[in-house]
């Protein structure tokens, strides 16, 4: 399993596991917690009460009646209270007196338990023993639902224990309220859940983005592309990837020079090999004519030395670079026509004829005189490949946020073998006519430079004759 969905299961295990036991806790309580809610308020009724009768004993003034007749009245009354989610339309508060024996003397709802023995009832028999008397029974033993919670307080006559008061409360209501409870808390719940995935999901996609971009530039790295270092933080990740890109330097800059060497010294040994033969040959009497042409070519030969050396230095200070140092905008109208101003006494020369088609308006945003090299090798190459009085076309088109910039000629073909490995340092062919080849470095500095640009070349035959050079770019190259 890769490492973001790892790190998304991991939060969302956490959160099911720090939450599910709480959650499950909390429904499982709640009708307990409602009942705490509703026994507190019920104590201090009964102890209110208790006084009243109390009051009414101590001065002979106590009237089972009385008390019927109140509750009667209390039982009439018709209500239209909304409590929240509850619409409460009658008083559902029940009332019983017993004496210090714990006979039944009043019952608000039962008058036929008057006389009855209520010692066998916990919140009666625990108060005449002097503690906190309270109970929850069914009404209906049927029935889940119509537990009642009783709760009595001791009447206190000069000192006396004289008897029982017990207000009770159905729990009807409060069933209501935890089935209305419920479903918000599971909604609330659900929608926790929900959020933990989102926000484990994008945790995830968070701590794995970094890894990515440098994946990203690693594989970009190892195809033999160009990328810049990818933006990180100041994490270990970040940290990880700077400790990599500087191994890749030092890695890329010894297997480089071990190249470059190697190239270079294979490039100058043919043109070193003709000067020390031309040398060679001046120790010894030689006519003046022959000496003059063996001087020419050492003259000839140190020059293509000079020549690859430059290119190489050109080239070096291209592949070394990670990214542009200087990015502005270039019209390519004006690069085209510097480029063949800068062509035209070979051009005149060859009697090549010229068509340029591209749009005045166009730009691209990159290094001007890193483009400026990169067409002029195209150009250079269409011209050498160009026989005389043949033609010339540069073109420049747009489309889908890509420029490209296509240079055709009307000579000869590349031959198929040659196709695959025209990009290749020192390869080269001779020009038509002569026997004359370049330093292989051209295409190899315009692949290097379009890549710096994120473009890249490609050259193609066509049919029957001539070659295409399309150099693509993106239109905002960097």
């Amino acid at each position: 399993m890769k490492l973001g969905p790892r790190i998304f299961f991991c939060y969302l295990t956490i959160f099911v596991v720090c939450f599910s036991y709480p959650v499950v806790w909390v429904i499982d309580t709640l009708r307990m917690r409602y009942l705490e809610g509703i026994e507190d308020p019920l104590v201090d009724q009964a102890h209110v009460l208790a006084e009243i009768a109390a009051a009414q004993m101590a001065a002979g003034d106590f009237s089972p009646e009385r008390w019927s007749k109140l509750f009667e009245g209390v039982h009439a009354r018709r209500l239209d209270s909304r409590i929240y989610s509850l619409s409460k339309t009658r008083v559902d508060l029940q009332l019983y007196i017993t004496d210090a024996r714990g006979m039944v003397l009043f019952h608000s709802n039962r008058p036929d338990q008057v006389g009855q023995d209520y010692t066998r009832w916990r919140d009666v028999n625990l108060t005449l023993e002097g503690r906190y008397g309270a109970r929850t029974t069914l009404a209906d033993p049927n029935d889940l639902t119509s537990s009642v919670l009783f709760v009595g307080a001791p009447i206190t006559v000069d000192g006396r224990l004289a008897g029982v008061l017990t207000v009770a409360k159905p729990t009807t209501n409060i069933n209501s309220f935890i089935q209305a409870a419920k479903p918000k808390i599971l909604a609330v719940v659900s929608a926790a859940g929900v959020a933990a995935v989102i926000l484990s999901y994008l945790t995830a996609c968070w701590i794995t983005l970094p890894i990515k971009r440098l994946t990203t530039y690693a594989d970009t790295i190892r195809g033999g592309g160009r990328a810049g270092f990818p933006r990180l933080d100041k994490t270990e990740i970040g940290d990880l990837g700077r400790a990599l890109q500087r191994m890749q330097a030092r890695l890329e800059g010894k297997t480089y020079v071990e190249q470059y060497v190697q190239k270079l010294t294979h490039e100058i040994k043919s043109p070193l090999s003709a000067i020390r033969g031309a040398a060679e040959l001046l120790e010894e009497q030689v006519p003046a004519k022959r000496k003059q042409r063996f001087l020419t070519n050492i003259r000839t030969e140190a020059g293509r030395i000079q020549v690859i050396v430059d290119r190489m230095l050109e080239l070096a200070a291209l592949e070394v670079k990670q990214e542009l140092s200087q990015c502005k905008p270039v019209n390519l109208n004006v690069l085209t026509k510097t480029v063949l101003e800068s062509k035209q006494p070979m051009i005149v020369a060859k009697q090549i004829t010229v068509a340029i088609r591209v749009d005045e308006r166009l730009e691209v945003h990159g290094d001007p005189f890193l483009l400026h090299q990169a067409l002029a090798n195209l150009v250079q190459n269409a011209i050498d490949f160009c026989g005389t009085g043949g033609g010339i076309c540069l073109t420049v088109v747009s489309d889908d946020r890509r420029v490209r910039l296509v240079v055709e000629n009307d000579g000869a073909t590349i031959p198929s073998y040659a196709l695959s490995k025209i990009f290749d340092k020192f390869y080269s062919l001779q020009r038509p006519g002569s026997d004359r080849k370049s330093t292989g470095l051209g295409l190899n500095l315009v692949k290097e430079v379009a890549q710096l640009h994120r473009g890249d070349i490609r050259i193609e035959n066509m049919t029957p004759r001539g070659v295409r050079a399309t150099l693509t770019l993106r239109s905002d190259s960097v």
